[in-house]
């Protein structure tokens, strides 16, 4: 195997148009409530996953869930794989207390997350 390892898919955001409605449902899927509760983002820890919901996913681009893969390096990750052919959809990001996102989208067009915590 070339190239830097990831540590596997440990998140996975849902756009949603009504947090209220969508917080109850996956409240009652993952049997209890979310560790993370705020108005612009409600987040889940469950069997080492982060199951997160974004409100206004969709005006952000999202158009369906997105699984994040964590890795060491985001900058490295995202080298290798636009040099493999992904194209680059939302550049690396800081999205609090160090965390970095950034997703490209493969030659189908899905769209694939890379996370880094610091």
């Amino acid at each position: 195997m070339s190239g830097s390892a990831t540590e596997g898919i440990k998140t996975v955001l849902h756009p949603v148009s009504d947090l209220t409605a969508a917080k109850a449902v996956y409240t009652a899927l993952l049997g209890g409530p979310p560790q993370a509760d705020a108005p612009y983002y409600v987040g889940y820890d469950v069997a080492g996953q982060h199951i997160g919901l974004v409100p206004g996913g969709a005006a952000q681009g999202m158009t369906g869930p997105v699984a994040y893969w964590h890795v060491p390096d985001i900058e490295a990750k995202l080298s290798e794989v636009t040099a493999a052919g992904a194209t680059l959809k939302d550049p690396v990001r800081d999205v609090g207390g160090g965390r970095l996102v950034a997703t490209v989208t493969d030659p189908d067009g899905n769209v694939l997350g890379l996370l880094q915590d610091r």
